[in-house]
C-alpha cells in the first residue's frame, strides 16, 4: 500500500486560521464597536471613525488631518500606524480593520466581481497625501476636500447613526454634505463588485500598510523550491496580485486565500530567511 502524506503541521494551522478569519474580524470589530467605553485620546491602527457613537478609540487619520489643519505634527498617531505597519504590514487591514470587515461582508453577495489594475492602487497616496495632510495644512477643516468631510466611514458609523437619532427623536434631521454622501454611495455599490474598493483604491491608511509590506516583521514567503508557477494562488487573490512573483505587494491586504496552495506561507522576522520569500519581488502592473 502507499503510504499517504501527511500535511505539514504549520500548513494545517495557517490553513485553520484562514478559515478562522470572519471570526477574528468579528472579535476585533466588537472591540472597535466597545459601547461601554470611550478612549478618544488614544488610537487605534483601523480605519474607524471617532465620532461614532459605539466607538472605542479614536481614528489615527483623523487625528493626523486634524493635527495637520493645526500646524502640528501627529507623533503620536504617526508612531501607532508606524509600529502596528512595522510589524505586520496590511495584516491589520485583512484581519483586524472594521471597515474591511464590513466591505467582506459585502463581497458575500454573488455578484459579478471585478478587478482591476493593481497599479490603481497608488491612489490611496494621493488621498493620503493631498486629503490627509496637505488640503487640512493649507486650507483648515473646513475645505471641501478634507478627509473627514468626505469619509464613507464616517458617514456610515457616524452621520447615518445621528440622522436616525435626529428622526426618532422628532428633531431636524442634518444631512452631511452631498459629496460625502455622493461617495459613501459610490463605495458602498463598488463594494458589491470590487472586493474592498475603499481598501484597494482610496484608504489612505491602507496607503501607509501597504508601503509596509515590504519590511514588516510578519511577511507571506514563497518557497522556491516547490513553487511551480501555475497560477493557483493568482485566481485565489480577490485583490489581483501576482503572490508567486509578489508575494508582499503594496496593494496585498493579506487575506492569506492564496496560502491555500502549499508553496506560499507566512514568515516571520528572525525566523529562518526573509529571502525566501520569492526569488524575484516586483510591483507587477496588473
Amino acid at each position: 500500500m502507499v503510504a499517504m502524506a501527511r500535511p505539514e503541521p504549520k500548513k494545517t494551522l495557517l490553513a485553520r486560521a484562514v478559515r478562522w478569519r470572519a471570526g477574528v474580524q468579528s472579535l476585533f470589530a466588537a472591540i472597535w464597536l466597545f459601547p461601554l467605553l470611550r478612549i478618544h485620546t488614544f488610537c487605534a491602527p483601523v480605519f474607524h471613525c471617532y465620532s461614532c457613537p459605539l466607538a472605542l478609540f479614536a481614528c489615527p487619520i483623523g487625528i493626523m488631518a486634524q493635527f495637520s489643519a493645526a500646524h502640528i505634527f501627529p507623533f503620536i498617531a504617526v508612531g501607532v500606524v508606524l509600529v502596528a505597519g512595522a510589524l505586520l504590514g496590511s495584516f491589520i487591514c485583512g484581519w483586524v480593520c472594521p471597515f474591511g470587515f464590513f466591505q467582506d461582508l459585502a463581497a458575500r453577495v454573488p455578484t459579478p466581481k471585478l478587478r482591476l489594475p493593481t497599479w490603481l492602487g497608488y491612489g490611496r497616496y494621493v488621498v493620503l497625501v493631498g486629503l490627509v495632510f496637505l488640503v487640512p495644512y493649507l486650507w483648515g477643516t473646513e475645505h471641501w476636500a478634507f478627509i473627514c468631510s468626505i469619509c464613507p466611514a464616517g458617514m456610515l458609523e457616524a452621520a447615518v447613526p445621528s440622522m436616525v437619532s435626529q428622526a426618532f427623536g422628532g428633531q431636524v434631521v442634518t444631512w452631511p454634505n452631498m459629496i460625502k454622501v455622493g461617495v459613501t454611495v459610490f463605495v458602498v455599490g463598488a463594494m458589491f463588485f470590487k472586493f474592498r474598493p475603499w481598501c484597494t483604491l482610496l484608504c489612505p491608511l491602507g496607503a501607509i500598510f501597504g508601503a509596509c509590506n515590504k519590511v514588516s516583521a510578519a511577511y507571506l514567503k514563497v518557497n522556491g523550491h516547490t513553487c511551480t508557477s501555475c497560477g493557483a494562488c493568482r485566481k485565489q487573490c480577490p485583490v489581483g496580485v501576482k503572490p508567486d512573483v509578489s508575494p508582499n505587494h503594496s496593494s496585498c491586504v493579506r487575506c492569506l486565500k492564496c496560502t491555500r496552495c502549499s508553496s506560499l506561507g507566512v514568515g516571520l522576522m528572525g525566523v529562518g530567511e526573509r529571502k525566501g520569500k520569492a526569488a524575484a519581488e516586483v510591483e507587477p502592473d496588473a
